[in-house]
């Protein structure tokens, strides 16, 4: 997969790079379709180049990965050159989205290249959205079930963002799914104390116990039904017939069973089931429609 990101927090190391006519597809017209990527056309006998290059760098490796530059030497690269109708140097051209957008030919003011540089900046887009972007495509695939593309996205964004709360979580939930519960265990062990502190953690790490508790218990539940046909009041059974149900994937059964023991007595084994419930409510999210569903149906008991 291609990365979707580039790292906020500092310049890629290959943000200033060499390249010549082999690579100059790869580093210039495939580079370009997410980042804009500056060519600085340049000879070793050209002067003004000597001065122009270490300024046009220093402007690109400031934006910390925004806009990206490669260096062509005409002399050991005339065919590119000639392609680009190169006449005389320095010449720099950006490109982006695999299409030359902005250049300029000859040395120029410190000024003019930082001006040159913003406006690149500004083409590219905010690298947040990009972000967003990306979170919400690996959402999409963990939803469709697609835990390797939405795996691999949320592990691009941590490179790029190594504490984002979402994507540590996100990552967490891929684990979960994949019924890799130690590994998930792990990389919400290693996320930082601020990060562990919000919504997104705090919701994967119920999901995470709910998956550990739930472990092993999908097969228990024709007898777990068997046991609540016959005694009703038999909350340990409903309740474990709920853990069933949600380890199985149907939540809103699982909530139903819940609900029914809160229901019966909701003071039963200092109001266990009441607690369970809210654990599956944190898990799957205050605006999941099984969680609306289900706090609704609470409130009509607890306040009727």
């Amino acid at each position: 997969m291609e990365p979707l990101l580039s790292t906020a927090a500092a310049p890629p190391a290959d943000a200033v790079k060499d390249t010549d006519t082999a690579q100059f597809a790869v580093d210039v017209i495939d580079a370009s379709m997410t980042t804009p990527v500056i060519v600085d056309f340049w000879a070793p006998w050209c002067g003004p180049c000597k001065q122009l290059g270490p300024a046009l760098e220093k402007a690109v490796l400031a934006t910390r990965g925004k806009v990206r530059m490669v260096k062509l030497n005409i002399d050991d690269n005339q065919q590119i050159a000639a392609q680009m109708r190169i006449q005389s140097i320095p010449a720099v051209y950006a490109f982006f989205q695999g299409r030359p957008v902005d250049g300029f030919v000859g040395a120029v003011p410190e000024s003019q290249i930082k001006s040159f540089v913003d406006n690149l900046v500004k083409m590219g887009g905010d690298p947040s959205d990009a972000v967003d972007q990306a979170l919400e495509q690996a959402k999409a695939a963990l939803d469709a079930g697609d835990t390797d593309t939405a795996g691999a996205l949320y592990s691009q964004i941590l490179q790029a963002v190594p504490d984002l709360p979402a994507a540590i979580a996100g990552l967490a939930r891929v684990l979960i799914a994949m019924g890799r519960t130690d590994d998930a265990r792990k990389v919400l062990d290693q996320a930082p104390d601020e990060a562990r502190k919000t919504g997104d953690i705090a919701a994967v790490l119920s999901s995470l116990e709910l998956a550990e508790q739930t472990s092993g218990q999908i097969g228990e539940i024709p007898g777990l039904r068997d046991r609540v046909a016959r005694d009703p009041a038999d909350h340990t059974a409903r309740i474990d017939l709920a853990m069933a149900l949600y380890g199985a994937g149907d939540a809103g059964a699982a909530i139903d069973a819940l609900i029914e023991s809160i229901r019966r007595d909701r003071e039963w084994n200092e109001q266990a089931a009441r607690k369970q419930l809210l654990k599956i409510f944190e898990a799957l999210g205050p605006t999941d429609p099984v969680t609306v569903s289900g706090r609704r149906k609470l409130s009509s008991i607890l306040f009727s």
